[in-house]
């Protein structure tokens, strides 16, 4: 089955990849690592008047849609240009919120950009200290938590996780945990094949300049064979993103993720590979892309859990 973006779908992606290309975001992650949110919620703001988070949001309540394939659409450009924040985490909170008199309250401002949310369903959140909503998944029900604790070390260092402080008002006992779950599965695995596409496109150009016996590495086979299972790893990972937009299925989503997490992965390795040792350097760009393929990877359910669920669907349906 192809997938095909619709002509308006389309401009939408290039709209949003031309904005975010001008916006230096290379600058605003690091800006980020550091605590530093001044240029990171400038974009978030930008992001929002996109649309991009109206699209999780019913028109009730000031969104578009709820419209899971034109919110890929948009990840892959987010992930494309390693936008920080937790984007991920505030459509997950659109869809915990739906509940009678919660959707009133929280998600207007969601829809706008004017609130940033962060969700903790097991251990941290992330970016709890730059978040306005800070939402915990306990025992007894969604609660909203008073705030985050001290940040902690990851990985990607522009993915600042916090602990959230226990307590704090109980907004629903019985939050729609399997619905969220697939938008937040959906978003991760949107973002990740974007990570993977610009990592992919920035190794091409540098194969194509870096010079070894008088020729470009990029004229090796060896190189090439390398290119092309990356290739092949996003593009089969691209329709079951979108396949999973379509249905909202729970497990098409988690095979969605696990696809194109593991393809982004492995296409990281490929172009830390094929840019050798400068490509360990924090200093240099790549680093931003290859540490946000790594952490996507465990983001919303490991690989194990998710191939778990396929597994499991899989079973059921014989």
């Amino acid at each position: 089955m192809r997938f095909l973006l619709d002509t308006e779908q389309r401009a939408f992606a290039d709209s949003l990849h031309a904005m975010l290309a001008a916006a230096d975001t290379p600058t605003v992650i690091r800006d980020w690592s550091r605590g530093d949110h001044a240029s990171g919620r400038a974009l978030w703001a930008r992001v929002a008047e996109a649309g991009v988070f109206a699209l999780a949001v019913p028109e009730a309540y000031d969104g578009v849609g709820p419209l899971p394939v034109e919110l890929a659409v948009a990840f892959v450009e987010l992930g494309r240009h390693a936008v920080p924040g937790p984007l991920v985490e505030t459509v997950t909170a659109a869809a915990l919120l739906t509940g009678p008199g919660l959707a009133e309250r929280f998600l207007p401002p969601l829809a706008a950009g004017g609130t940033m949310a962060t969700v903790a369903a097991t251990g941290y959140a992330l970016d709890g200290d730059a978040a306005d909503l800070h939402l915990a998944l306990s025992p007894d029900g969604l609660r909203l938590s008073p705030g985050p604790g001290p940040v902690r070390p990851c990985l990607d260092p522009a993915r600042r996780l916090t602990p959230l402080a226990p307590g704090g008002e109980l907004l629903t006992a019985g939050p729609p945990l399997d619905d969220a779950l697939t938008w937040a599965r959906l978003a991760t695995a949107a973002q990740a094949l974007g990570v993977g596409l610009a990592l992919l496109d920035t190794t091409v150009a540098h194969v194509g300049r870096r010079v070894q016996f008088g020729v470009p590495i990029g004229s090796f086979q060896a190189v090439k064979h390398r290119l092309a299972d990356a290739k092949i790893a996003l593009e089969f990972a691209r329709p079951l993103v979108f396949g999973a937009a379509v249905t909202m299925d729970p497990a098409d989503a988690a095979a969605a993720k696990l696809s194109a997490c593991e393809a982004a992965y492995t296409t990281a390795r490929t172009a830390l590979q094929l840019h050798g040792a400068i490509g360990y350097t924090a200093e240099y760009d790549l680093s931003l892309w290859l540490t946000r393929a790594r952490a996507l990877r465990t983001a919303w359910g490991g690989p194990d859990g998710c191939r778990d669920l396929v597994l499991s669907r899989a079973v059921g349906r014989r």
